[in-house]
């Protein structure tokens, strides 16, 4: 009797567990891979669904949602040997489970090598200013190169983003460098610039000093000359006249001379008799 009931217990304990081995509720966003006896066998869709226990085995539990694949910071060198660091993310999608676990070992992980891949061939075809320039000509590049590799593995590629692309940072130290010697010249040209019609303009004006200096001179000496032959003219042969001017003139200077406090020697005209005595004699006539 025992023995009976021992029996029935391992039995419906057997059962129950074999009922729970082939039924399967697949949740929605997943599709399910099932083999038998190690070969596939059929795809579980979303819902209740039933398989043969101990036979069919579910192998593969595959997501059909978008998956956000985070493609890893590389450094990548352009056509010009300039390094810039780019990293991505692309949006994919399973479309056939199947093709994503027979035909690769690791999806994402293919397509995330894939990408960098064509990343690197991409931007290497490209100069630097190029490069930080073309990031929407990269994404679409991008996308087509990985696409239709991706189809022979069940995965459809919806999109590809360029997260961050940018020079790396011995590079930007390089750049920095560049662009300050680059100021630094701009500078320098245009110091170099403004000197150089300061000098002009100090040039032209020294030069137009000289031609009025030149002008003036040549009136003074007309004027002197007009004024000598009009005191030639007024006095004629008589000579006592123009000696008593001069003399007024000798006396003048040496007067303001004398007066000046930085005056320490005063010195005579080797013809001052002769200017005094034509002076003395004009001032020595009767009636004058």
């Amino acid at each position: 009797m025992i023995g009976m009931t021992i029996l029935s217990v391992a039995l419906l304990i057997f059962v129950i567990v074999t009922i729970a081995y082939g039924v399967r509720i697949v949740p929605q966003g997943e599709e399910w891979i099932v083999q038998r006896l190690g070969k596939y066998r059929t795809t579980l869709l979303p819902g209740l669904r039933f398989i043969i226990p101990y036979i069919d085995t579910v192998a593969y539990k595959v997501t059909t949602k978008d998956i956000i694949l985070d493609v890893h910071e590389q450094e990548v060198i352009t056509r010009d040997n300039a390094v810039i660091v780019v990293n991505a993310v692309a949006f994919i999608k399973v479309t056939d489970p199947v093709k994503a676990v027979y035909g690769v070992q690791d999806y994402s992980e293919a397509i995330r090598n894939m990408i960098m891949t064509t990343l690197r061939s991409i931007v290497g075809e490209m100069e630097l200013d190029q490069a930080l320039s073309s990031r929407d000509m990269i994404k679409a590049r991008l996308k087509a190169g990985v696409a239709e590799e991706a189809l022979d593995w069940g995965l459809t590629v919806k999109s590809v983003e360029i997260q961050d692309i940018k020079p790396s940072a011995s590079m930007q130290r390089a750049m920095e460098m560049q662009a300050s010697a680059e100021r630094e010249r701009k500078a320098m040209v245009t110091r170099a610039e403004g000197e150089k019609q300061a000098m002009i303009l100090t040039a032209e004006a020294r030069l137009e000093s000289a031609k009025r200096d030149g002008a003036a001179q040549i009136t003074l000496a007309e004027a002197s000359s007009q004024a000598i032959r009009k005191v030639t003219g007024a006095f004629g042969d008589n000579e006592l006249p123009m000696l008593y001017l001069l003399g007024e003139k000798y006396i003048a200077s040496l007067t303001k001379l004398a007066e000046s406090s930085n005056a320490k020697v005063v010195l005579l005209p080797a013809d001052l008799q002769n200017s005094l005595r034509g002076l003395f004699q004009r001032m020595n006539k009767p009636g004058e």
